[in-house]
This record gives structure tokens, sequence and C-alpha cells, in this order.
């Protein structure tokens, strides 16, 4: 009974080491490879402002209007959309966390660890524990 025990709390250990990796790492290579400086959050999310745009941020829950490029670390483009329309709150922790660091015509990047994206899930044609990079024009917020 002891050695089923130990062997659960060795199992339960590894899956939960193996699904906490920290990808700071990937994002930190990405970034030195592409010879870019982004501002990490406390969450883990990266972001870069290329034109902060002017003072009118959205909020976690705004609606907004984005032209964007999401991609892979490696490059495959994923999805791109000119002229995106959503709440905040309906999409990924890492566009909501993200997008209120623009103001309304910015232009920047999101780099967001799988915590922040789709997790381990598969979606689409994104691999599960995906680092998802956004190219983002913040259009309008409404």
């Amino acid at each position: 009974m002891k050695r089923i025990f130990y062997f659960l709390m060795l199992f339960t250990a590894l899956a939960f080491t193996s699904c906490n990796k920290d990808y700071s790492g990937d994002i930190e290579d990405y970034l030195a490879e592409n010879n870019l400086t982004a501002i990490k959050t406390e969450d883990g999310l990266y972001y870069i402002i290329d034109v902060p745009g002017n003072d009118k941020k959205p909020k976690v829950n705004s609606e907004v209007r984005v032209k964007y490029k999401g991609t892979l670390l490696d490059g495959t483009v994923f999805d791109e959309n000119a002229d995106f329309r959503t709440n905040l709150s309906k999409v990924i922790a890492g566009w909501r966390y993200g997008m209120v660091h623009f103001g309304e015509g910015g232009k920047g990047k999101l780099l967001i660890p799988p915590h922040l994206g789709y997790g381990d899930q598969e979606t689409g044609d994104i691999p599960g524990n995906s680092v998802l990079i956004f190219d983002i024009e913040l259009i309008e917020v409404f």
C-alpha cells in the first residue's frame, strides 16, 4: 500500500511540474534572437509598445477593434485579421491583460505564455503549450 501511495505522490509531482513549465526562457530567447526588448508583467506576459497610441486605453472588459497577426515562436502564422471587433472579456487572458497597455492607435506585440493563452489544449493550428505572439494595432476602443 505504501508503494502505491509513493507512486501516486511521485506521479502527481511529475505531472504538476510538467504542467507548470516556465516559458519565460523561451520568450526571452525569442526576444534576444530578434533583437527585441519587452516589458514583462507579474503574470508572465511580455509586451512591446512600438507606437503607444493616444490616452484612450481599454479596460479588461472593453469593446475594441484590432488588426492582428498571431504567430508561434517558429514564425508559423496561425491567424490574422485586419478588422477584428470583440469584447476583451471574451478573449484569452493574454489579450485582456496586454491590450490595456496600448492606447487607441497603438501598435506593438504581445508575447503570451501558454497559461495566459490556450494552456495545454490544442486549438486549431495551435499546439498545446504554445507561446503565442501577436502583432497588434489597436484601431478603436468603444
